[in-house]
């Protein structure tokens, strides 16, 4: 929950930017000054690119929620007790230990969007975000190849 809130409050300070640095740009692109016009522009494309960046992010995130729902709605998420630390995050070696078999079974396994799905929650418990990131955005291509195909 605390990560929904967290998100909501960055959106929304986004857009106040946003807001702001629109105001900024028509200020600065109507003083007919050659490096006023450049920075007015600047404020109008970066605010672009964050929101599209952004957007992206979100969708990410629902569409991971999302699968995360169906594998824990069929009881097929991991159920193993990890130690974890004060963070709440699992300890290193506990996690480090279980993600040999979530590896095999991708291998096994290499179209199964569950299998991606769970091989990222064991790079996130590893604390490998960039890999546990790749494998969900596998596992959430792959499953929604599934959907078009079924």
């Amino acid at each position: 929950m605390r990560t929904r809130i967290a998100v909501v409050i960055m959106t929304a300070l986004l857009l106040l930017y946003i807001v702001l640095a629109g105001q900024r740009a028509l200020v600065l692109l109507g003083s007919g000054d050659g490096v006023g016009i450049a920075m007015g522009v600047a404020l109008i494309v970066l605010p672009i690119i964050a929101l599209w960046a952004i957007g992206r992010e979100l969708w990410f995130g629902v569409r991971a929620q999302r699968l995360g729902e169906i594998l824990d709605a069929e009881g097929a998420l991991p159920d193993e007790e990890l130690d974890v630390r004060p963070s709440g995050r699992a300890t290193r070696a506990d996690a480090d230990a279980l993600f040999p078999g979530y590896r095999a079974d991708v291998e096994a396994h290499p179209a199964d969007w569950r299998a991606w799905y769970r091989l990222g929650l064991a790079y996130d418990a590893s604390g490998d975000r960039r890999r546990a990131r790749e494998a969900v955005r596998r596992a959430i291509s792959l499953q929604a190849a599934d959907g078009r195909a079924g």
